[in-house]
């Protein structure tokens, strides 16, 4: 049977693995038969845990016994990582072996062993985190969200670019609108960095995205723009309001449809709105963060998510791939 992409899976990062990587891998492959999983792993784990229903000539197990652990810092891991799961698995990209690769694992020695392997697209200081967030109307890209603490113009300007590229990757019908978040929409507002970058942005045309100037954190999920820069502290901040935020209502929208007579009569009447609801914030839909700059792309899965999640970013590093994401970012740095 013929495979179009090959996927390398770090099957040994995060919370309840191989078991939920390999479950993941199930679920994905249930929904999309045309991916090639190279799994890196301790193998007699991995066969004992890897479902049946999974097709044998649809992945091949990589044998390893080590691998980077949670409680590793970054450069330890890196320094000793050569034979884990995870080093395994980026080499085998560098080595053209894989397409994409993606683990649920350390994220700090994910980024420092991606970058001593991979390249930097050429022209790109600084590589950047970007994530999906959910919007009123579909979905935003977000970078950086904390692969760099300070950044200057040219490293927001090359993030607005890699941003659109992973925009038209991912949704190629649409056109990607940039905003610069920032603490208030008038020109004046914000650090030099920021108020320099928007000056930029502002007299250049460019062919890849329309530049919409600032945003507001309040609104970034009204769906007016789809592509939002920041620096990476400024940018993890935000997302973990928001994780938290998200948390708050949906625990609280349950305690109240939950804790009495009525609450629990209402919800049985609105049962289908209230799953719609909960669908649209829940986090597995938009789990994977991408790092950009590379000459690879590295998905980064949440380490806590379950199987589905996971599913989910095998999903986002299938869609990657077919958008040819790092053809586009060095056409658009070009």
């Amino acid at each position: 049977m013929q495979k179009n992409i090959t996927i390398a899976v770090d099957a040994m990062g995060g919370d309840n693995s191989p078991k939920k990587v390999l479950e993941g891998i199930n679920y994905n492959f249930d929904n999309n038969n045309n991916v090639f999983y190279k799994i890196f792993g301790n193998k007699e784990i991995i066969k004992k845990n890897i479902p049946k229903s999974i097709p044998s000539n649809s992945y091949e197990i990589i044998h390893t016994d080590d691998e980077v652990k949670g409680t590793d810092s970054a450069l330890s891991a890196a320094k000793r990582g050569k034979n884990t799961s995870m080093w395994l698995a980026i080499e085998s990209v560098k080595n053209k072996q894989s397409d994409i690769v993606i683990s649920a694992g350390n994220t700090g020695a994910l980024f420092i062993i991606a970058k001593l392997n991979l390249k930097m697209i050429e022209n790109i200081d600084k590589p950047a985190l970007s994530g999906l967030w959910p919007n009123k109307i579909g979905t935003n890209i977000v970078l950086d969200l904390g692969a760099n603490v300070e950044c200057n113009e040219k490293n927001l300007i090359d993030f607005s670019l890699m941003g659109s590229s992973l925009f038209k990757a991912l949704f190629p019908e649409e056109s990607p609108k940039v905003a610069l978040l920032n603490i208030g929409i008038e020109e004046i507002k914000g650090n030099e960095v920021v108020k320099n970058t928007y000056k930029k942005l502002s007299s250049q045309k460019n062919k890849m995205f329309e530049f919409k100037g600032y945003i507001e954190g309040n609104r970034m999920m009204d769906g007016d723009v789809n592509v939002i820069v920041t620096d990476g502290f400024t940018g993890n901040v935000a997302l973990k309001t928001a994780e938290g935020t998200a948390n708050l209502i949906t625990t609280e929208l349950k305690k109240a449809m939950t804790n009495n007579i009525v609450g629990k009569f209402s919800s049985l009447l609105n049962i289908k709105n209230i799953n719609n609801f909960k669908k649209r914030l829940d986090p597995r839909r938009y789990n994977g963060a991408i790092l950009l700059g590379l000459d690879h792309a590295v998905v980064k899965s949440h380490g806590s998510t379950d199987h589905i999640g996971f599913a989910n970013s095998l999903n986002l590093c299938e869609k990657i791939v077919k958008g040819n994401l790092i053809d586009k970012i060095k056409q658009s740095i070009d």
